[in-house]
């Protein structure tokens, strides 16, 4: 169907549609059974099924399989059938895979609740009723209302176009706004760059407004006629991800060489060949983090999932890394800084402040009610306004001094208006005077039939007055009274008001010429006096501040307010201090983006700047090697919010081009959910080196235990099944259980993580050596403990040294366990509290009695060829296995002191 070459009329008879009320909620039903839900087709979700076989594609795992077939196999040629070694190594290959299969579940559901957070919006008109949907339940026949900011749902016919401009480069490849009309009637070869009639899904409204019947949906869009190339949807790993995986690598090879290493010194010191390819592959398994990509992706997911409950939906994975590297947040200050609610404080006359209950004060609102757009509700004695926040705050002001809006505009009725415009900075209207207003003087003439109000930025209306009100009456203005008007706007401007002059003019007919009613209306007016009022800072946000300079975090604020009103907010929050800086976007201008690059550091706030101006600023930041968080709301935001290394777009306010852009999105517009994200990035980060401190110290202590053993003739003090049990237990429940781990208390009083710093820095690879080689050297104690005092020295024997082994094996698992403690904190455990990670606790309860049942329990010590231990034997198990605590807590008492 050639839509474009079809009437509006036409349009809506074909969809069966009335374009008046919409389609019904039953029709809507109807539709989306023919229709099905409007979205592009992706790729699909791998089943937990494929999920869980793709575990058995690492080449360790496909080696350690392997290796259990040739257990078999040999066990098969020499006469005794030998099932226990084969499935001990099977079921702990699946219950890997199963671990891994639920650990990549629950990151994909985290992400899918994310996108579904963030999922883009339509308002419809249904049943007579505007409401706002999920894009993705549009259908065709579904009027759609666009606005500036927001993206095109769907392909749809234009029924109306007021200004309207669609930028539509994701198909056009065009990326200047294209300009709409609804009334346009095409021609059917009309090329889909020329269908001015139409909008496309996946556009962009960068101006102006519109309404559109939806015409496709889905695969059938002209978006989704090239879908293919959009399909791939997977979440890229993020840069830890992929530093990990090539740290994994690295470890593999290494690993690799050492199990080689160990085969080839068991067999020249005679040992069984075949025990020693059992033990090598086994070692590898265990040496080798495999599982640490998939942790990190479940801390991130569950880090994610903590932040979205504090209103800071992130969007992009990298980003709460990103986070916890912030050096400068540069923040709006309406609505993030502020309550974005605004509220009157002050009224000025001529003779200076007036009583806001005052006779003055109810003439002057009295006007500014009347030349206004907002709609004021009373629910309960509490006056609520919707509209304009300016404009809503000098209503509710009237309303408190005793003047009610729908009273006044049905008294003085609205006949004629020239809207506010950006370029004038002006609004008037025209009102049927039928009584006088309150307040004005009787030296105005009594015949006016009309009274034309203007109210605007008193440095523009001050130039449009002839006269002045002064004392209740109306006298000539004089270039003294100008000056003496200009010197209490800037006394309220030092004071962060907003300020907005009032003016009238009594009028007996409105101009009829559409192009010269505004200089008519618009001169010649009586100035009365000027309104102060201040969007109050949020309560929150100074702490906020204060808490960034302490984390070594800059703030910044932009804002398209005036500098004195910027900067005395900027003060009375912290943000600006003796020694720092405020310019002007005029100012920005003429500056080279040398010399913004060299000063930019001095400066802390940025009044008067336009979108563009952001850019620069991220830039000149990011050229002194900052990490900046920049936030923003508007499509105009969107490329500094790219150009920044974090972008923040507003969930109130923001649009669905700005909310695309960036890379966080705060869905309380807050200030202070920023410094709440970095401070849950820093967390993440923290815990994610302590899972990796803890697997990698844990599996080197494994390595340690074998190698050290064979290199000085001793027999294998762990079998391969044991190994892979240690494995199993450590380097599941309590690594994830780290991950949760609650941000230490002076997290927010360190400086940033610098980009440039590896995962390994500040010493922690000695650490992991160390610790690793400490945990090593317990096994092997113990290993020499039970060959000597309990074995009878026998090195050998049917089973081998047993009591030897299983103290090795019950020290190593143990004394890991333990040891995921020390990976809590760099401070003393005693000083954080030894319960407040719960899920630590738990996790080290449930591997100390699975470990302690393999001991124990008859039929489990026949398969891992363990021997129960008596109290004496378990005592010398717990006091080695413990001393991790103790070894730790000393190295941390030695690095304090030293700091």
């Amino acid at each position: 169907m050639n839509w474009h070459s079809l009437s509006i009329k036409d349009t809506a008879k074909k969809l069966s549609v009335t374009l008046e009320s919409g389609l019904s909620n039953k029709e809507v039903e109807k539709r989306q059974k023919k229709y099905g839900k409007n979205i592009l087709k992706s790729k699909k979700n791998k089943s937990t099924l494929i999920k869980f076989l793709e575990q058995f594609k690492d080449f360790m795992i496909i080696t350690l399989i392997a290796a259990a077939f040739i257990s078999f196999l040999v066990s098969l040629l020499q006469g005794e059938v030998d099932f226990v070694d084969p499935i001990i190594i099977l079921i702990i290959i699946t219950l890997n895979a199963i671990l891994g299969t639920i650990q990549e579940n629950k990151a994909e559901k985290s992400l899918e609740a994310l996108k579904k957070m963030s999922a883009p919006t339509a308002k419809v008109l249904r049943g007579g009723i505007v409401s706002i949907v999920d894009s993705k339940e549009l259908v065709p026949g579904d009027i759609i209302l666009l606005e500036s900011g927001h993206y095109v749902p769907a392909d749809a016919r234009l029924i109306e176009s007021v200004n309207l401009k669609v930028e539509e480069s994701s198909l056009t490849g065009e990326s200047h706004p294209v300009e709409k009309d609804s009334s346009c009637v095409l021609e059917e070869s009309t090329l889909i760059s020329e269908r001015k009639n139409l909008v496309m899904a996946t556009s962009v409204v960068t101006y102006g407004r519109g309404s559109a019947i939806v015409i496709h949906t889905g695969m059938d869009t002209e978006v989704g006629h090239i879908a293919s190339l959009i399909m791939d949807d997977t979440a890229p790993m993020t840069p830890l991800q992929k530093r990990l995986a090539k740290t994994s690598k690295s470890l593999g090879i290494a690993a690799l060489l050492i199990c080689i290493v160990i085969f080839i010194i068991g067999i020249i010191k005679q040992m069984p060949i075949f025990d020693m390819f059992m033990t090598s592959v086994s070692l590898a398994v265990a040496a080798i983090p495999e599982g640490l990509p998939a942790i990190v992706t479940i801390m991130l997911s569950l880090g994610v999932q903590r932040m979205a409950k504090k209103n800071a939906v992130i969007r992009k994975l990298p980003a709460v890394e990103t986070l916890g590297s912030a050096t400068v947040i540069c923040s709006d200050k309406t609505g993030t800084l502020t309550q974005n609610k605004m509220t009157v404080t002050d009224i000025s006359s001529i003779d200076g402040t007036e009583r806001l209950d005052g006779k003055f004060a109810k003439f002057i609102l009295t006007l500014a009610s009347l030349c206004n757009d907002s709609i004021l509700q009373v629910n309960k004695k509490e006056a609520i306004a919707t509209g304009e926040p300016t404009e809503s705050a000098l209503v509710v002001a009237a309303y408190h001094a005793g003047l009610t809006k729908i009273k006044l505009d049905l008294t003085y009725k609205r006949i004629f208006e020239i809207p506010f415009d950006s370029g004038r900075k002006l609004m008037t209207t025209v009102h049927k005077l039928n009584d006088r207003l309150d307040g004005m003087t009787e030296l105005n003439s009594k015949s006016s039939k009309y009274i034309s109000i203007t109210k605007g930025a008193p440095d523009v209306l001050i130039n449009r007055c002839s006269y002045i009100y002064e004392n209740g009456k109306v006298i000539p203005l004089t270039s003294l009274k100008k000056n003496l008007i200009g010197k209490h706007n800037q006394s309220m401007a030092n004071n962060a008001l907003r300020v907005i002059a009032t003016a009238y003019k009594e009028i007996n007919s409105i101009p009829c010429n559409i192009t010269t009613c505004g200089e008519v209306l618009e001169n010649g007016l009586v100035f009365v006096g000027l309104i102060g009022m201040i969007d109050p800072p949020r309560s929150e946000v100074k702490d906020a501040v204060l808490t960034c300079k302490m984390a070594g975090i800059k703030p910044v604020m932009i804002t398209g307010d005036h500098i004195s009103t910027a900067c005395a907010i900027a003060r009375d929050l912290g943000i600006l201090n003796l020694r720092e800086r405020s310019i002007t976007g005029s100012e920005l201008s003429l500056m080279s983006d040398e010399r913004l690059s060299e000063e930019i550091a001095d400066y802390s706030v940025f009044a008067r700047v336009s979108p563009e101006h952001k850019v620069r600023i991220v830039k000149a930041f990011q050229a002194k090697g900052e990490v900046v968080a920049m936030t923003g709301d508007g499509v105009n935001d969107a490329p500094a919010l790219k150009a920044a290394d974090i972008g923040c777009a507003m969930g109130i306010s923001g649009t669905d081009v700005a909310k695309n852009a960036a890379d966080m999105i705060l869905t309380d517009d807050n200030f202070a959910t920023i410094v709440s994200a970095v401070r849950e990035g820093r967390g993440i980060y923290d815990n994610i080196r302590k899972s990796v401190h803890f697997l990698l110290s844990s599996n080197i202590g494994e390595i340690i235990t074998i190698f050290i053993a064979i290199l000085f003739g001793l027999p294998s003090p762990l079998l391969a099944v044991q190994l892979l049990w240690v494995n199993l237990v450590t380097d599941s429940l309590p690594a994830i259980s780290l991950g949760v781990e609650p941000a230490e208390r002076n997290i927010m009083k360190r400086k940033p993580i610098s980009p440039s710093k590896g995962l390994f820095a500040d010493g922690l690879v000695f650490k992991i050596i160390f610790e690793g080689i400490m945990i090593g050297s317990l096994a092997l104690f113990a290993f020499v403990i039970g060959i000597r005092y309990f074995d009878g020295n026998s090195m050998g024997g049917v089973n081998g040294p047993i009591y030897g082994r299983t103290m090795a094996f019950c020290v190593l698992s143990l004394s890991q366990l333990f040891h995921a403690f020390n990976m809590r904190s760099t401070q003393s455990i005693f000083t954080i509290g030894l319960f407040t990670n719960p899920r630590l606790l738990l996790s080290f309860a449930i591997c100390t009695f699975l470990q302690i049942a393999v001991i124990m329990y008859p039929p489990l010590t026949k398969v891992f060829d363990v021997i129960s231990l008596n109290k004496t034997q378990w005592l010398i198990v717990f006091l080695l296995s413990i001393v991790p605590i103790f070894v730790v807590e000393l190295q941390k008492k030695v690095n304090h002191n030293s700091h």
